[in-house]
């Protein structure tokens, strides 16, 4: 048999309701992935409900849980996965992390979902910016920032689609070979836009995908998102377009089974969670309805 990938998914965790791990190991394991998931936060819920309580881990702990793995040698995976991080020394820590790792396996896949915030608003202290853009882009494989988080790793205002691929240039200079835009509200569309670009050598490869927007607003996706991304990267052998297409593809089918799932229901942070374990097939077998632009 041939050895299944590890990924090391590093992020927060809820014990009810799908964001972070909940949200992306899951899809990651049905699509025949070891995973080992290392939890940021503790919560007993994401953040949009009234109360929130749990823990936060520390980089000392992450030291010690690391330390562990690499004591029974179990610290050799493909891929490295990062989600939401609070603090500036637990992702100050990631970088040992990676460089941990590569010395295990220089071919290790390094996935940065850089989770600081959307639609303007920061949800993380604005120190972590300079360590995203100094620490730890250089060292990113793959890079899936939103719309707002891309401004803020490259100092720039995305207003239309140049100033998006201008933007993805500045990431792929820092050393990103592939940048993701996972989900773009430009002002003269009406539609959803995501933008993917590869860059390997001298071989630039530029995607775009239009999207309806949903009536919804819902926690979690980028956490999907970028574990199926991850996902079907690997088992594309690469190929960006099939990759995108499948991510999204999985993506839409649970967004589009939580809406349904609420009519004449209340809207509220419970009922628009993500219905993840429902859309088990979607996930395996993705049914391809958006498809991406080759951008020349």
């Amino acid at each position: 048999m041939v050895e299944s990938p590890r990924v090391l998914s590093v992020q927060s965790h809820v014990v009810s309701g799908y964001v972070g791990n909940k949200s992306a190991v899951f899809p990651m394991q049905l699509l025949g992935f070891e995973v080992d998931a290392i939890n940021s936060v503790q919560f007993s819920n994401h953040t949009g409900y009234k109360k929130v309580k749990g823990q936060i881990l520390t980089e000392k702990d992450l030291s010690d849980l690391l330390e562990g793995l690499s004591e029974n040698q179990l610290d050799h995976y493909t891929h490295l996965l990062t989600g939401y991080i609070g603090s500036v020394s637990f992702l100050n820590k990631i970088s040992s992390v990676v460089k941990q790792l590569r010395d295990r396996n220089p071919n290790l896949i390094y996935v940065c979902d850089p989770v600081m915030g959307d639609n303007g608003k920061l949800y993380v202290p604005k120190e972590l910016i300079p360590v995203y853009k100094n620490f730890i882009l250089p060292l990113a494989t793959i890079i899936t920032p939103n719309l707002f988080e891309m401004e803020l790793l490259t100092d720039t205002k995305i207003t239309n689609e140049d100033d998006v691929w201008n933007a993805i240039d500045i990431l792929h200079k820092k050393g990103c070979e592939t940048v993701v835009i996972s989900s773009a509200e430009l002002a003269e569309e009406s539609n959803l836009c995501i933008f993917a670009s590869c860059r390997k050598d001298t071989m630039v490869n530029k995607l775009s995908m239009k999207i309806k927007k949903l009536p919804l607003s819902f926690t979690g996706t980028g956490d999907l998102f970028a574990s199926l991304f991850l996902s079907w990267m690997y088992k594309s052998k690469g190929n960006l377009k099939e990759a995108l297409e499948n991510t999204i593809a999985s993506l839409q089918a649970v967004l589009k089974r939580t809406v349904d799932s609420i009519e004449g229901k209340e809207i509220n942070p419970r009922n628009v969670e993500l219905k993840l374990i429902q859309s088990k097939r979607d996930i395996e077998e993705p049914s391809i309805i958006y498809r991406a632009s080759i951008i020349d």
